[in-house]
């Protein structure tokens, strides 16, 4: 297990879309327990694979002290009134910015050994299901922003000493 390092905004990799993967791919192992690992960080409410260079379907969360992970993870349901919400990402750190995000969501997928999982929440929960399923199909947070927030956002990214 090894804490990964996180990719910035403007890699590449953000932006391609997650292969499916397999069960019993041997490379599944190392890559669940470096998700993980690296979501266990405290302040890190989850962690999508493309977040660590990696362009396999999976992401780890870390919400109310629970930890876990998601294989081939499928957005099966969002519900509620969309609200709008100050969100962050690890791929664009330190800055929040409002967006909508509906206040319930259900993620369906496997674990590494091909069993079904469901996991669904409200809140940051909620939220952290949309978002990371949202990386792992190659779109960042800031692609949903109003579009005066959006160039806001994108100045403030732009002079970040990071970028």
């Amino acid at each position: 297990m090894t804490e990964r390092q996180i990719r910035l905004f403007g890699d590449p990799v953000l932006r391609s879309v997650c292969d499916p993967i397999t069960p019993g791919d041997a490379r599944a192992r190392g890559l669940v327990d470096d998700l993980v690992e690296t979501v266990a960080v405290p302040g890190r409410a989850g962690l999508a694979a493309n977040q660590i260079g990696v362009g396999l379907r999976a992401f780890s969360y870390n919400v109310d002290d629970e930890i876990g992970y998601v294989i081939n993870p499928v957005l099966a349901e969002v519900s509620g009134e969309p609200e709008l919400v100050d969100e962050g990402c690890l791929s664009v750190p330190g800055f929040y910015f409002p967006r909508l995000r509906y206040p319930f969501a259900r993620v369906t997928g496997i674990d590494l050994d091909g069993n079904p999982v469901e996991i669904s929440g409200e809140g940051l929960l909620g939220q952290a299901l949309q978002h990371e399923t949202d990386h792992l199909d190659g779109h960042l947070f800031i692609e949903g922003l109003e579009p005066d927030v959006k160039r806001e956002a994108m100045r403030a990214i732009r002079s970040a000493s990071w970028y």
